[in-house]
This record gives C-alpha cells, sequence and structure tokens, in this order.
C-alpha cells in the first residue's frame, strides 16, 4: 500500500509543508515560547518539510523573507485572508486585503491562497466555541457565496487558486456548512480546504468528508484531534482559545485521526499541490520541532518518502 501511495502521491504529485502555529500561534499572541522566525523557518527545514505558512513573526519585505525561505529550500504553502462577507459594510475591505495578499504571495512564488469567513466568529472571543458560533441567513449565505466566486476569478487571473478553510467557531464549521458551501459556489472558482482537525474538532468525520468532495479539495492541513479534550470544550463551554491551549490539536502520528485513507482517499482523486501539517498547540508544551519530526516520520512511513 505504501508503494502505492508512493506512486500516487509522490513528490512530482505533492509537496509537504508545515504552519508556523506549531512554533507560535497567530490568533492567540500569548501562546508564545519567544521562537523567532529564523529559528522556526529552520527547524521547519531541518525535519523535512519543503513549504511553510506565513506568519505574524515574518519579515515583512517580500524580498527579505524570500531570500530567508530560499536559503532553507522552503517554498510559501500559502497565506490566510479573513473574509466578513456576511458583515454588510466590510465587503469591499475584504477584497482589498484579498488583492494585497495576493500581491504578496505571488512575489514570494506561491501559488495559494486561503480564506475562511470570519464575520460573527466565537473562535477569538472567551465564550463557548460551540454554542456562541454564528448560523448564517439566506441573505449572507448568498453574500458569501457570491463574494468567494468574486475572489475565485481574482485568483484564476492571477494564475493561482482560492481554497476555502472550514474553521470552528464560524458560520461554515460542520459538515452541513461544508456541504451547502460546496453546492453554492463554482468548482471553477471555489475549491475546499480540507482540513481534517476541524471538521473532527466540529463533530463530523475527516473521512467522509474527503470522499463526499475529493474532487473539490484544492489544498490540505494534516492536523489531528484528541478527543478527550474534544469532549471536555463541548461539555464545559469552553472557547476555542482554551481548547488549544488544553491540547485539543496534534499532530499527525498523535491524536486520534488515522490519515492513511484520507491520503488513500486523495490519491484516488490524483489530488495534486500542499498537504500542510499544522498543529496550533503550546510551544511552551509541545516542543516544535519534536512534533514536525513526529508529523514527519509518520507521513514518511505511509507516503514512502
Amino acid at each position: 500500500m505504501t508503494a502505492l501511495l508512493a506512486e500516487r502521491l509522490g513528490p512530482d504529485k505533492v509537496k509537504l509543508g508545515v504552519c508556523c502555529t506549531l512554533w507560535w500561534n497567530d490568533d492567540f499572541p500569548t501562546i508564545d515560547a519567544d521562537i523567532p522566525f529564523g529559528q522556526a523557518v529552520s527547524e521547519m527545514a531541518l525535519a523535512g518539510f519543503q513549504g511553510c505558512s506565513i506568519g505574524h513573526k515574518y519579515p515583512s519585505e517580500p524580498a527579505v523573507l524570500k531570500a530567508a525561505l530560499d536559503l532553507r529550500g522552503l517554498q510559501v504553502s500559502e497565506p490566510w485572508t479573513s473574509t466578513y462577507f456576511t458583515i454588510d459594510e466590510m465587503g469591499q475591505k475584504t477584497v482589498d486585503s484579498f488583492e494585497e495578499t495576493l500581491a504578496l504571495i505571488k512575489a514570494l512564488g506561491g501559488t495559494e491562497l486561503v480564506v475562511a469567513e470570519f464575520g460573527a466568529s466565537s473562535h477569538l472571543l472567551p465564550i463557548d466555541v460551540f454554542a456562541n458560533r454564528p448560523v448564517f441567513t439566506d441573505a449572507q449565505w448568498d453574500a458569501l457565496t457570491s463574494g468567494l466566486e468574486k475572489l475565485g476569478k481574482i485568483a484564476n487571473s492571477a494564475g493561482m487558486k482560492l481554497s476555502y478553510h472550514h474553521h470552528m467557531g464560524t458560520g461554515v464549521m460542520t459538515r452541513a456548512d461544508v456541504d451547502r458551501l460546496m453546492a453554492s459556489t463554482d468548482p471553477a472558482l471555489v475549491h475546499l480546504l480540507l482540513d481534517t482537525a476541524h471538521i473532527a474538532f466540529a463533530g463530523d468525520d475527516p473521512l467522509d468528508l474527503a470522499r463526499a468532495h475529493a474532487d473539490r479539495i484544492g489544498h490540505v492541513h494534516l492536523k489531528s484531534i484528541r478527543p478527550e479534550v474534544v469532549s471536555r470544550v463541548r461539555e464545559e463551554g469552553l472557547s476555542f482559545q482554551e481548547g488549544v491551549e488544553l491540547g485539543v490539536f496534534t499532530v499527525p502520528g498523535d491524536g486520534a485521526i488515522d490519515f492513511r485513507p484520507i491520503l488513500e482517499t486523495l490519491a484516488d482523486a490524483n489530488y495534486q499541490g500542499w498537504l500542510v501539517v499544522e498543529a496550533e498547540q503550546d510551544p511552551n508544551k509541545a516542543i516544535p520541532l519534536e512534533y514536525a519530526k513526529k508529523a514527519r516520520a509518520y507521513l514518511a512511513d505511509i507516503l514512502g518518502w
């Protein structure tokens, strides 16, 4: 099976990246072990990854950032742009922000753009992440899907690809939400970012989601969960930040998710693109390089490279 995956998800088809959320947290800056940018990207390369996401500690000047990544043999796997199409006055600001991000990523040689709708999101607030997540009206769904298709056209015209990231605490959190988003958007304009842990945290099966929308997946975040922490977040009405600090997320090779059938599903669909390891953990408790190497070894065992 590994040999077969090595052919169908080999380095000619996919690239392995890692998110900087192993080293610090961009949503919650207090979750930090004072690891500087240079150390983080050096450890990403040392662990055997080919690319990385962009975080708040990265140099803001594109030429400086590109030189630092090139030195370590790293490419940019993705940026992040939050959208606010469900808030009436934020449509144009969202487009403007997206275009700024696109220009930066293009200058860095990247081709992927990742977005998530954060209108009325509960994930940044000190409140129950489940009970307070938004439920969009039909009008808000229409605003979101038309806005995403507009961004998709902008991305396509620049030779880039837009993928939507379903996320805890947002209006596109559950399998039903993802199904509606996929059914309501043009496949040529809006792809799906499959985040294995966010959908599992929400209470749905990442393998089922991958199988249902295999032809729409344009980007992948490989992240695992600790079910006992998920249960505690639900039962105690905890916030997203509290869940992160308790260790709800971890890397592939740790936690509860079996990634082999998910990767087989991607191979069956002839997936080509990034497979990005992610784990929003407290770096004071989970040594980033240790977990990055654990994830890379786990993927090598499954993929055969």
